[in-house]
């Protein structure tokens, strides 16, 4: 499941800001990318109340990624029929409604795992890590596809997601039955909506907990959509067009991914040790070098700034996404899990990555696509790269100081 899930997603997500580019949709990235932020706002919380409440979440799982699957090759035909002619308000719908039903599929599958890990008694904490490597590995072996086939640059990306989307929507019907909350007792309405996950903000912990994962959020889609432009744009400048990195920047990219799975079986150990702060602490430190990295980084003789860069994003990324998982499912009364951890990915894939790439997209447009020259661009992306490794270290001084937790190493969380 897990290898399926990210492997719908690493089809195009690392990719497709270097296919809109080539169909002169470069200033439009931005929106993309935030469109997968906004959907997250309400979608995943929605859909984790429809699963607490009414459909199994295995059952849910499927049906979205077959709807998912369906528009993002529409998407893909689209684009294979129009050409350099391709529209953006109808490319943008067609992906729009995708990412859509996407985007929930991820608090689900995460809510699909968890339920048959504590139903067969194992601990999340140990056990979830090494299973969530799988969809790591799915996302690697989808990026990897799409750049040796030559699809990175090309709508047939959208074409492989939707496969893949089918496939999981298959496959979901094997999967374990997740009960919905069915009990006798009398709800308020609030209950009955599945709202009281909303409750969690009363709790002064867990609301400074989603203010700061919502702006950590913010750096969470940068990359994925600007990194692959802004690798292959060395090929337009002396001296690094024929440079394997410059040609082929999935690849490069791919080791982001690499890194991640080796990140996220180091999450148990770093959160019995040190705690959700600290563990925290050292992904907001991560995003400030995964930035900072790129630029100062080149694919020639500074290739290795950008590896550094690859190989700190594991700790970004997981140290963050899927501890943030863990600590909010700790956290929470089963009978509202789903609904958490779709608030979870409201705050961070939704607001977070939104405004994330709201604010990307007019930071990148003013500093590089405003400009012609291949030269000034390239100038114009390092700005864009130390823009955004300042605003993740200030956000981790704001939350080493507001956020108060007490980790005793024993136990996973404390309440």
């Amino acid at each position: 499941m897990n290898f399926l899930q990210f492997a719908v997603w690493g089809a195009y997500l690392t990719s497709m800001g270097n296919y809109l580019r080539s169909i002169g949709m470069g200033s439009d990235i931005g929106l993309f990318y935030a469109m997968q932020g906004i959907v997250s706002i309400f979608m995943p919380a929605i859909l984790g109340i429809v699963a607490d409440r009414w459909v199994p979440a295995q059952k849910l799982l499927g049906f979205s990624h077959a709807i998912a699957a369906v528009f993002i090759f529409i998407a893909g035909y689209y684009g294979m029929t129009a050409g350099d002619d391709a529209q953006f308000s109808l490319l943008f719908t067609l992906y729009s409604v995708s990412v859509a039903f996407y985007m929930p599929t991820i608090a689900l599958s995460n809510s699909v795992a968890y339920n048959v890990l504590v139903r067969y008694n194992y601990d999340t904490i140990k056990a979830f890590p090494p299973i969530r490597t799988f969809g790591t590995i799915g996302f690697i072996c989808a990026m990897l596809f799409v750049d040796f086939t030559g699809f990175q640059n090309t709508y047939v990306q959208f074409f492989v997601s939707a496969v893949l989307g089918i496939i999981l929507f298959l496959y979901s019907f094997t999967l374990p039955d997740c009960p919905v909350s069915k009990t006798g007792e009398k709800k308020t309405l609030s209950d009955a909506l599945g709202l009281k996950a909303f409750g969690l903000f009363r709790d002064r912990k867990m609301a400074v907990f989603f203010v700061f994962s919502m702006l950590l959020g913010v750096s969470l889609q940068i990359t994925n959509g600007y990194a692959n432009p802004f690798i292959t744009s060395f090929k337009g400048i002396q001296g690094f067009t024929d440079t394997w990195g410059a040609n082929h920047a999935n690849a490069l990219i791919s080791l982001s991914q690499v890194s991640e799975t080796l990140g996220i079986l180091l999450i148990p150990f770093f959160l019995k040790r040190f705690g959700i702060k600290k563990v925290m602490l050292m992904a907001m430190f991560a995003w400030f070098l995964r930035f900072g990295l790129f630029g100062v980084g080149n694919p020639g003789g500074g290739v290795w700034m950008f590896i550094s860069s690859m190989i700190v994003y594991g700790i970004a990324f997981d140290f963050f996404n899927i501890s943030g998982s863990l600590f909010v499912d700790r956290e929470t009364d089963k009978s509202i899990r789903s609904s958490a951890q779709g608030v979870f990915m409201m705050m961070t894939n939704g607001f977070g990555a939104t405004i994330g790439m709201l604010a990307a997209g007019q930071v990148v447009n003013h500093f590089v696509f405003s400009k012609t020259d291949v030269v000034a661009q390239l100038e114009g992306w390092r700005i864009s790269w130390y823009i955004f490794s300042g605003y993740a270290i200030l956000v981790a001084l704001l939350f080493a100081i507001i956020f108060k937790y007490k980790h005793t190493p024993e136990t996973t969380s404390k309440k």
